[in-house]
């Protein structure tokens, strides 16, 4: 593990023990509790919520990964409230009982709009110009769906419609297509829902590293059989135009690196790159490549880990132009680990290209 990472771990340890500071103090004012009761509560609390943390890499089950995360989501959201309602106190003491009515309704309040930022796409669109000939192209782009228990065939025939309406010339799906294992997408008949994704240039995606966690290749079947084209460690040209190319997560240590796949590519045709993490655009920058699509980081689903995503990427987030390449890196169509999203928003990204 790099240095960076024993720091983010350290940091987030004693984050954790403040927030658990906080909860209890704020179960504590809000039941009146005597100081003897608060302690035992806090210790409670610090034991619990440690040793959950403590015993996670030894935890084989993802749906227990879910819980912890859960846990930690509503203490995150625990702690804003208990600030918010700090705050006030100190300037409106005499408020005591609207405040202990104030702190629930604030609590509540996150977790609602968490749920809806998880649940309700927004729609980004963006133009780019490059320097080359080109027929306009509209590119439809949704990263991230972890189709799974909480996220699938409703979720997936309102991508249809948005595409369908937004009159997308190609849809791609630059991986982490599913919550680690087809088991929920068969379970749940998911199928048909996924074909329903269709455009004139068709739908082509990559495997993100949620993909390659042991099931790849009934994902892949998967998808091929729903009429997603999957591009793995290749290029493909579309209909004499232009050249996709598709990168296997880096959770494949021998994948060939982008060089190699652009060393038998007409690079007088524009160049789109599908690749899941956003870690190598500098040296892409450096390639080229016209166009780059990009998830993994999500945004950082819950506020504040857009910060956190933020010092590990270039860019991390939204669009940005390095050289005469265009980068895309979306917060994602769906979400990992809980339902709920702050400071984020589940999104679809329109892209419309142009030549000179």
């Amino acid at each position: 593990m790099e240095i960076r990472h024993y720091i983010t771990t350290a940091v987030a340890i004693l984050v954790l023990q403040f927030m658990l500071f906080g909860f209890s103090r704020t179960l504590g004012w809000l039941f009146n509790l005597n100081p003897k009761t608060r302690t035992k509560l806090t210790l409670i609390l610090f034991l619990l919520f440690n040793a959950l943390i403590a015993t996670a890499p030894l935890r084989l089950y993802a749906e227990s990964f879910r819980v912890s995360a859960l846990l930690l989501t509503l203490l995150l959201f625990s702690t804003f409230s208990s600030a918010i309602v700090g705050i006030l106190h100190r300037f409106f003491k005499s408020w005591d009982k609207a405040l202990k009515l104030l702190y629930p309704i604030l609590f509540l309040g996150f977790i609602g709009l968490g749920l809806y930022n998880a649940y309700t796409p927004v729609i980004r669109h963006y133009q780019v110009k490059l320097d080359k000939p080109m027929q306009p192209l509209r590119i439809g782009m949704a990263s991230d769906l972890h189709l799974g228990r909480l996220f699938g065939s409703t979720q997936l025939d309102t991508l249809a419609d948005i595409m369908r309406q937004e009159k997308v010339d190609i849809i791609l799906l630059p991986g982490d297509i599913m919550d680690d294992n087809v088991n929920a997408y068969l379970a749940e008949k998911m199928q048909p829902h996924f074909a329903n994704l269709q455009a004139p240039l068709g739908v082509y995606a990559t495997l993100g590293n949620h993909d390659f966690f042991g099931d790849q290749q009934r994902i892949e079947a998967e998808m091929r059989k729903a009429g997603i084209i999957p591009v793995m460690d290749e290029s493909v040209m579309i209909d004499g135009r232009f050249t996709l190319i598709g990168r296997n997560d880096d959770l494949v240590k021998n994948r060939p690196t982008t060089a190699q796949l652009l060393k038998d590519v007409n690079t007088a045709l524009p160049v789109i790159l599908m690749d899941h993490r956003p870690t190598e655009i500098e040296q892409h920058a450096n390639l080229p490549i016209d166009i780059q699509l990009s998830g993994h980081a999500h945004n950082g689903q819950i506020f504040p880990a857009n910060f956190v995503v933020k010092l590990i990427y270039r860019l991390s987030y939204g669009y940005e132009q390095i050289n005469h390449g265009h980068f895309f890196v979306t917060s994602g169509y769906g979400f990992w680990g809980v339902p709920m999203r702050l400071g984020s928003q589940s999104e679809v990204m329109i892209i419309d290209v142009v030549g000179h």
